[in-house]
């Protein structure tokens, strides 16, 4: 057989760090994980081709190579791969999906010859089965969830690691919470399922012989949903390795804010090698995070417990939302102040939106408040249900939120709040990463010298060259993640209200 896998594009957003990755001459982000894991499944004498449309163009001969196009997607790549779907048709060749998007909405994807459903580990094994006698079916599903003890290490030979900022590494599925708006519980479960520490070092051998140094991050929803088990084995194992091999990797995650909770668990992390954990805070509002199912924000102090983790040596990214039913007129200046005051420099914020397969999809369903399928993209100014606040005051504040937050006063300011409480534990040895000398350059020219922010960048500059001089390239690195967030902040700002009609046909 011949397979051709191929990745859907992603349209320009916060997430793809698109205008950023420019300056270290890369590509993307990460490289499409589920794929190439995917592709050590299958048989070893297959010929396996991959192309990731995010970092080359897909060619009509790419296509007419192959006996079957894999297709992995989320939400968000959905016109991406409608558009592969047709042309697949279009030149004969047959095509297999799977991935968050097929698996919430099968029934958009009838075009779809074979649909494998839920996780590889259970569904792949029955379509290569009825592949191999002929017969192979429309649908398959996953029924219960597997352990991760067959899961594969990840074919890495099939991409070229220079068109990637970072690679990537899946520990654990599953996620202990069940927030309303949030598809990970139907896709994974609420039991985390991990993978054994001896896996775990296998992967990490395997990109360590296969040549990369640099960022590794770990993609798990929830990193720390089984905390025992990370402080007496997992991370003690990922020390170990670390330890071993000089400490080749800086390492990346998500996590729940009840991470501050665990000072034993944070230094793990910090000594292991982990330097970011991105948190989803949401809301400062209260009744949002009651409305929202968010029970493990509520009765703490959210500021706090962001400065917890940051004086523990973790830089914290976090993820924002308004639109919920709850939310006062208040909420944007409250998100606003929350922001500012915290010091999380990356601050994703998104409109509200009821994916499918979510109790939130359900719940606006049955109140004849959905208007369709979303894109995915909660960066668009785009409604797929009724909100309570008029669209035109949640558009409108949503937008105030992001030209403050990332206009260039108060996003150089929460960069330098930032730097003065953080203090790196990493004593790893230095070494200069691919790209990152001509990043330098280009920040200095583009940043300093034309940009909108060149006041601000200086003073940055000169800032931490005398108050923090260890923490001058992280310095740099933020005033480049802020040029990529404003001009995602332009674009989002300059197009119309809506998307579509949706809301207005059904007032």
């Amino acid at each position: 057989m011949k397979i051709l896998f191929v990745y859907p594009e992603y349209p320009d957003t916060f997430w793809g760090f698109r205008h950023a990755l420019k300056f270290v001459g890369k590509k993307a982000p990460f490289p499409p994980l589920g794929l190439l894991t995917v592709a050590a499944m299958l048989p070893k004498a297959w010929e396996k081709r991959l192309i990731d449309m995010n970092v080359q163009k897909l060619a009509d001969k790419d296509i007419s190579w192959a006996d079957y196009v894999f297709i992995s997607a989320m939400s968000i790549q959905r016109q991406s791969v409608n558009d592969i779907l047709e042309r697949c048709r279009g030149l004969g060749v047959r095509t297999v999906a799977g991935g968050p998007l097929f698996t919430t909405a099968p029934a958009d994807f009838d075009a779809v010859d074979h649909l494998v459903l839920g996780e590889a580990e259970i569904t792949l094994g029955p379509f290569l089965e009825d592949v191999e006698k002929g017969c192979a079916g429309h649908v398959y599903r996953a029924d219960g969830f597997p352990a991760m003890k067959e899961t594969p290490v990840p074919l890495w030979r099939l991409i070229d690691s220079r068109k990637y900022g970072a690679m990537n590494i899946q520990y654990s599925r599953g996620c202990p919470f069940d927030c309303e708006f949030c598809d990970i519980t139907q896709l994974f479960g609420r039991k985390p399922r991990t993978k054994s520490s001896e896996q775990l070092v296998r992967e990490l051998d395997a990109l360590h012989q296969w040549g990369w140094r640099g960022g590794v991050f770990f993609v798990d929803d929830n990193f720390i949903g089984d905390k025992r088990k990370l402080k007496t084995d997992t991370l003690p194992a990922i020390i170990d390795w670390a330890d071993r091999h000089n400490h080749p990797y800086d390492f990346y995650t998500e996590a729940s804010i009840d991470l501050a909770d665990d000072g034993v668990l944070m230094a793990l992390m910090v000594k292991s090698g982990f330097e970011e954990v991105f948190i989803g805070i949401e809301t400062p509002h209260d009744e949002g995070l009651s409305e929202s199912g968010k029970v493990q924000n509520k009765n703490r102090d959210l500021l706090a417990s962001v400065r917890k983790i940051q004086l523990a040596g973790l830089q914290v990214q976090a993820g924002f939302i308004v639109g919920f039913d709850s939310d006062p007129p208040s909420i944007f200046e409250r998100q606003i102040s929350f922001i500012q005051e915290s010091g999380i420099v990356t601050a994703m914020v998104g409109m509200l939106t009821a994916l499918s397969g979510t109790k939130l999809h359900q719940r606006l369903l049955q109140e004849g408040r959905l208007l369709g399928e979303t894109s995915g993209n909660n960066t668009a100014v785009s409604l797929n249900f009724i909100p309570s606040m008029s669209p035109e005051e949640l558009i409108s504040g949503y937008r105030t939120i992001l030209t403050t937050i990332y206009a260039p006063r108060q996003y150089y300011q929460r960069v330098i709040k930032f730097l003065k409480v953080y203090r790196s534990q990493h004593q790893r040895p230095f070494r200069l990463k691919s790209g990152y000398i001509g990043a330098f350059f280009k920040s200095m020219l583009f940043l300093g010298v034309i940009g909108k922010e060149r006041f601000y960048f200086w003073k940055l500059f000169f800032w931490s060259i005398v108050r923090q001089p260890r923490l001058f390239s992280l310095a740099i690195t933020f005033a480049i993640y802020g040029y990529h967030f404003r001009k995602i902040t332009e674009k989002i700002s300059w197009v119309g209200m809506f998307n579509d009609n949706r809301y207005l046909e059904q007032r």
